[in-house]
């Protein structure tokens, strides 16, 4: 792990913060954002800010966007004070926050119009801005299309091309490919590196540690101060020979990973197909019968989890369930105990989950196309598919929460389009942006959750306990859910799915906007209630996480394209150009060639 070094002042500096300090509120309640921060963003190129919840990555991009003021030390901007001349800021940077406002009853031209006025942009220099910008985002086809109506991608472009209309010597992005897809962010990423080369300093906040490719220099945050800064390189250089994939003909790939969590030595374990990508101490093995190690080259989120862990170790394991390591348990599950593997779901298992062309259409748009799969008990299966592909159409017909226009589909032996409501006791639903009651606290949470699946009496008090005690919630019970940080949001959304003890868990991209550790907890509490039975769906955009799944189905133009394991996902992706595919490459490359096929039909 590279020291906080500071980056050569003889390439010139962008973005300089000096002894800086941040607190929000007052007295006890004074939250610290920054702390004497000290840092350097060198001019012309891109530097990623990474850093867990609460780190201070939004409000550095804020000071640095002048729209904050330090409490102590100073922040400059090529030179400029941001408080000094604070008016002079503006023309030289480009800010894009996470949720970049955009009006969704305006066209894409008409959002640019309206920022090119808010910006005193020069009526004379529009229209060659605006076909630069609408050329560099390929948006130039859809100039009349309501924002409201754009992709996920799409919108994250337009809002990009709203920040860039005063060509920005510094473009400060906060979060900008969180919740699109693998092909959208590439194609973003695109649009960053261009900016380079064209000369603009970028600084970009990011929760895809595989984004750190992309940067010349990385900053990492905790708790408000730099934990370290370099290269990528720097970063990864220390822990080669201390990272390996393990294969064991002993135990299933989920038992092995538990297992290598609690081995003296380990600092992190990680799902990677049939294996288990594993992150050591030291270069010392502490291999066991029945294992094979093969070395692998480091990765910054191989440095970025080490970094974390060695300063803050994962807190004490919740009671555990029966097998070879402490993991946290979520109860008792209806059926559970049947000797489901967590290595895989045997074809014995009962199907929970089956779709037999499915198809919705809205008007004369078919947004899902007579797909079919099937889900077994206690299998983790995975929906895959770029913004628009019809996965989210899937996952509400299966939720119960969109009839079918054709099809037939079953969940938990429950015809979903004549019993929806019966069904969804037994399904437990986790959403992308967390159905919690903003304005109710923690406890009242749960007491709502609790009512609303009909629990009473001795069962109620049981499992309101349960759920304090096993996601660690009591000192948070009078907290309410808006100001929870988002890896505590996570767990309250959980605990209220759960509440109920459901056969199946829908979960819809849950681990959108959370940092890997809280991540690395998440699909941890997953991987226990698949071993206890539990049948799990999700979709995410992570392409890491898809490794946990048993199976995927990877959509595109509301087709199934493939249906297979991660392994195998990953081997139909292999080409003279891509021996060895990561499953980011393997989606990407699928999605592409599916596209292009129907294009040439």
């Amino acid at each position: 792990m590279p020291a906080a070094e500071q980056p050569p002042e003889h390439a010139g500096v962008a973005l300089a913060l000096r002894g800086v300090d941040k607190a929000f509120g007052s007295g006890s309640r004074a939250v610290r954002a920054l702390r004497q921060l000290d840092i350097s963003v060198p001019a012309g190129t891109i530097t990623g800010l990474f850093g867990p919840d609460g780190a201070g990555k939004t409000t550095l991009l804020r000071l640095a966007a002048a729209l904050l003021r330090p409490d102590a030390g100073s922040v400059t901007v090529f030179g400029m004070d941001t408080v000094e001349q604070a008016s002079g800021i503006p023309r030289h940077i480009g800010y894009m926050p996470q949720r970049f406002g955009l009006y969704d009853e305006l066209s894409v031209q008409e959002n640019l119009d309206l920022y090119a006025d808010l910006q005193g942009l020069a009526p004379a220099s529009r229209p060659q801005r605006f076909a630069d910008l609408l050329r560099l985002t390929a948006l130039g086809p859809f100039g009349r299309r309501r924002a409201g109506a754009l992709s996920g991608g799409m919108r994250q472009k337009l809002g990009l091309a709203c920040a860039l209309l005063r060509q920005p010597r510094l473009l400060l992005l906060d979060e900008p490919t969180v919740g699109v897809d693998p092909i959208s962010r590439r194609e973003l990423w695109d649009i960053i590196t261009d900016l380079r080369a064209s000369g603009t300093t970028v600084l970009v906040s990011t929760a895809y540690l595989d984004e750190a490719r992309w940067c010349d220099h990385l900053l990492l945050l905790r708790q408000g101060q730099v934990l370290a800064q370099g290269s990528p390189e720097a970063f990864q250089a220390p822990l080669r020979g201390r990272c390996h994939l393990v294969r064991s003909t002993r135990l299933g790939r989920r038992r092995l990973q538990l297992d290598l969590q609690r081995r003296p030595g380990v600092v992190d374990a990680l799902l990677q197909g049939d294996e288990v990508r594993v992150v050591l101490e030291s270069t010392a093995q502490p291999v066991e019968s029945g294992e094979s190690w093969v070395a692998r080259e480091p990765l910054f989120e191989d440095a970025f989890v080490a970094a974390l862990r060695k300063l803050a170790p994962p807190d004490p394991a919740p009671a555990p369930v029966p097998g070879p390591a402490p993991v946290p348990a979520p109860g008792p599950v209806p059926g559970a105990g049947s000797g489901v593997d967590m290595g895989g779901t045997p074809a014995t298992q009962p199907v929970v989950i089956e779709v037999r062309a499915l198809r919705r259409q809205f008007g004369d748009f078919v947004a899902v196309r007579d797909i079919d799969f099937q889900v077994r008990r206690g299998e983790v299966f995975g929906l895959l598919g770029a913004n628009g592909a019809g996965k989210s159409t899937t996952f509400r017909m299966l939720c119960g929460l969109l009839r079918p226009t054709s099809g037939a589909l079953r969940v938990a032996g429950e015809d979903m389009r004549s019993a929806s409501a019966s069904a969804r006791r037994r399904i437990g639903y986790v959403a992308q942006r967390f159905a919690l009651y903003a304005n109710l606290s923690v406890a009242q949470n749960l007491e709502f959750f609790a009512s609303a699946y009909g629990l009473r009496g001795a069962r109620r008090r049981q499992r309101l306990r349960w759920a304090r005690d096993e996601f660690e919630l009591g000192g948070f019970a009078g907290t309410s859910a808006a100001d929870l940080a988002q890896g505590y949001r996570q767990r309250l959304a959980l605990a209220c799915a759960l509440m109920h003890e459901p056969d199946v868990l829908f979960l819809d991209e849950p681990t959108s906007g959370v940092d890997p550790l809280a991540r690395r907890e998440f699909w941890q509490r997953i991987n226990s209630l698949a071993e206890q039975g539990v049948t799990v769906l999700v979709t995410t955009h992570f392409m890491d996480e898809a490794e946990y799944c048993d199976r995927l189905a990877l959509m595109s133009q509301g087709e199934i394209l493939a249906s297979a394991s991660p392994p195998e996902i990953r081997r139909l992706a292999r080409g003279a150009g891509q021996p060895e595919p990561d499953m980011d490459e393997a989606f990407v490359a699928l999605v592409q060639a599916h596209e292009a096929a129907l294009r040439r039909a």
